[in-house]
């Protein structure tokens, strides 16, 4: 008798959850392979109107593996992550940052919101952090 694999991603959630059927669904029709990349959850937690974080669950539940962080934090190949530190063009970058921590570290939705408030790419903002020491999490997927 074979046995499945001991779930990985899944042990994050009460032993009780289980996968939304609707977020189930269109995962699988947009990540055929296991792997599904972060800007594609956000469309799809757009796309039916729930949570970021209600995507990620689901994607924990069935096992499958976010990739392409749009902070550039995990999910690339072979390296892993992609940001490189950079400090910020503008003081009022460093300063906003300062002013979004949460228990010394950058919530993403911060991470994106000073992107979104500066005119800069997000990865700009998460190089930012890189280079003043500031680690980013919570991640809004629930990845990290």
């Amino acid at each position: 008798m074979t046995s499945a694999p001991p779930p990985k991603f899944g042990r994050k959630h009460p032993p009780d959850s289980a996968p939304d059927p609707v977020i189930r669904e269109a995962i699988r029709q947009q990540a055929p392979q296991g792997e599904l990349p972060c800007a594609v959850a956000f469309q799809i937690a757009a796309s039916l109107k729930v949570t970021p974080a209600a995507v990620g669950q689901t994607l924990d539940l069935m096992e499958y593996r976010l990739v392409k962080c749009q902070l550039g934090l995990f999910g690339y190949s072979p390296q892993k992550r992609i940001v490189k530190p950079q400090p910020p063009d503008a003081p009022e970058v460093a300063a906003a940052i300062q002013a979004a921590l949460e228990n010394e570290r950058l919530p993403c939705r911060a991470a994106w919101a000073i992107a979104e408030r500066f005119g800069l790419r997000k990865m700009a903002v998460s190089g930012a952090c890189e280079a003043l020491g500031v680690k980013i999490k919570p991640c809004q997927l629930g990845a990290f």
